[in-house]
């Protein structure tokens, strides 16, 4: 596999960036207030675009399932969440701006397109706003109220098929649920009942000793249980497990880095785990047969 660097042209730290689902196009977000579309193939790269709405650092992009069309989500310290949309080839316009937050906005996740165009975004206010589109083109949002009240770092969505569930099944109501983690130290999954978004584990999962810095739930394609992993400014990833419905989420140690760890990120199959650390460091984790995660590979920059 060949490494590929990539001028972004930002002007300033960059603090996301995500490729789109075809691995043509990479978005990032950048602390220069706006987002960059790089177009990238074999051995070279272009800018596409440059979007600016922004007033403040992009924290984090996101692209919806192609299946609804070219659409990038964006989240700022300005406190808003904004829908990009694709038009002409390379052109994007504003098609959302979603200002219910009241301070920055952290962490934004596409659901699984099986649950329709449907995005939660997580903010320092403590709140975790879930906007889902209509078919007349509008959107509703629910609100989670001070999910973490001392601010909401982080949020992920499950996967819509329960743990070991057939996909070819297709019989079960896809599972409508996320996880968040925050500046409480503590990751929380929260469930959809009744059109109202309930907590669905308790306590809430505590084992980190400082801010959890990202939580994402990995896809489970028929595997039995379901995984989180959670990042922490104490150093620590934590792999959280349950083996069914209802009952107890169990916490492990993957690994104390020795300096906070930024983001955590899984394969398409579930079954690697990428881990962004403060050295800089990417490293690369898969789950052995017995159950222990071993470092597979380390991704020199």
């Amino acid at each position: 596999m060949g490494i590929q660097k990539i001028e972004t042209g930002h002007q300033d730290t960059v603090h996301d960036f995500q490729m789109d689902y075809y691995g043509k196009r990479i978005a990032t977000a950048s602390s220069d207030h706006t987002i960059k579309i790089i177009g990238v193939s074999n051995n070279s790269h272009q800018q596409l675009a440059t979007l600016s709405a922004h007033q403040g650092p992009v924290w984090q992009v996101a692209w919806a399932h192609p299946k609804f069309g070219s659409i990038l989500a964006s989240c700022s310290y300005d406190g808003k969440v904004i829908i990009w949309k694709e038009g002409n080839q390379n052109e994007w316009s504003q098609a959302n701006v979603f200002d219910d937050h009241k301070s920055s906005v952290n962490s934004i996740s596409w659901a699984p397109h099986e649950l329709g165009l449907c995005l939660a975004s997580g903010s320092s206010d403590g709140n975790i706003m879930v906007y889902t589109m209509r078919s007349d083109g509008g959107w509703d949002s629910i609100k989670i109220d001070q999910a973490h009240p001392v601010g909401v770092t982080s949020v992920s969505w499950a996967p819509a098929t329960a743990p070991g569930a057939l996909v070819a099944a297709g019989l079960h109501d896809p599972v409508q649920k996320l996880c968040s983690g925050g500046c409480d130290n503590t990751v929380k999954i929260w469930k959809l009942n009744g059109g109202i978004w309930k907590m669905d584990c308790f306590p809430a999962l505590q084992m980190h000793t400082d801010w959890v810095r990202d939580v994402a739930w990995a896809p489970n394609l028929g595997l039995p249980k379901s995984t989180i992993a959670s990042a922490s400014q104490d150093g620590k990833v934590i792999m959280w497990t349950v083996a069914r419905e209802g009952d107890q989420w169990e916490g492990k140690v993957l690994n104390d880095f020795k300096t906070p760890v930024w983001r955590v990120s899984w394969s398409l199959t579930g079954n690697i785990l990428a881990v962004a650390d403060g050295n800089n460091n990417v490293t690369l984790w898969n789950e052995a047969v017995d159950g222990v995660w071993q470092m597979v590979s380390t991704v020199d920059s």
